[in-house]
């Protein structure tokens, strides 16, 4: 008898465990350490949500004025000055980001029903900006972020989406890693890019990993055919999730992809 009641202990335990503590498995808040490394071009950019929570970040404008501008999403361990700081970004461009809610000096704890309407406010600011061309905002969506940025594109008339690491949905990534947990039913924090992909018409550009041990292929890929626009898919080859970013073809590939989006 009392081998089935540890049985029973450890069933309804591993579960229970998994649904206390699943914050601490989908978001890795990450502070500032370090503003030095931002372009001197560089100012902040804060956004008050629509709870009040204030959201802190960076802006960098763009050369021309008024300038197509890319708002950017990060990953779910990402501090996004990093992010703004790389110099292969195309000059012509503003790049506009803020840390999510807990990341950075941002306020409040993330939820993924907060950043999606936190990335909603974002997008809204940007396109206010007298020297933002509204009828060229670029979505830019990295790992977590994807969905953040896909979710946008369905809500706002915004002109291409990029998304590199992108997933169709977040349980389905949980399924991948924990097979033996009923992930479906203990996720609180519902992340479905691929119900809002089936109704963006703007072009995509997916970016993978050819060795991307976090986020299968195949879940990728499920977003990717769920896009209902013109698309295009670049393998980034020799690259794992969290190295494709520092590779030419990548940012060989986003530039090319910039150059050819129209004005919505």
């Amino acid at each position: 008898m009392e081998w089935l009641l540890v049985v029973v202990a450890i069933a309804l335990g591993i579960p229970a465990a998994a649904w206390f503590a699943q914050e601490r498995l989908i978001f890795f808040p990450q502070p500032v350490v370090s503003t030095a490394h931002l372009p001197a071009r560089a100012a902040p950019f804060s956004v008050n949500a629509a709870d009040g929570t204030k959201l802190q970040g960076w802006i960098v404008p763009g050369t021309s004025v008024p300038a197509p501008a890319i708002v950017y999403f990060g990953g779910n361990a990402e501090e996004v000055s990093w992010a703004l700081a790389d110099g292969r970004w195309p000059r012509g461009w503003t790049l506009v980001a803020l840390n999510y809610r807990g990341y950075g000096t941002s306020e409040g704890s993330p939820t993924a029903r907060d950043l999606l309407a936190d990335g909603l406010a974002l997008h809204d600011a940007v396109a206010a900006r007298a020297d933002v061309d509204p009828r060229r905002i670029v979505v830019f969506g990295r790992s977590l972020g994807t969905a953040v940025a896909a979710h946008v594109a369905r809500e706002r008339p915004v002109a291409g989406a990029v998304l590199v690491s992108p997933y169709d949905s977040l349980a389905a990534i949980g399924h991948h890693h924990y097979p033996w947990l009923p992930v479906s039913l203990l996720l609180r924090h519902r992340f479905d890019p691929a119900v809002d992909a089936a109704w963006c018409t703007m072009p995509l550009l997916a970016i993978v990993a050819q060795q991307d041990s976090i986020i299968p292929a195949e879940r990728s890929r499920a977003l990717y055919d769920a896009w209902a626009g013109p698309k295009a898919w670049l393998v980034v080859p020799d690259a794992d999730h969290n190295t494709l970013g520092a590779t030419r073809q990548f940012w060989d590939g986003i530039a090319r992809f910039l150059e050819q989006v129209p004005a919505r």
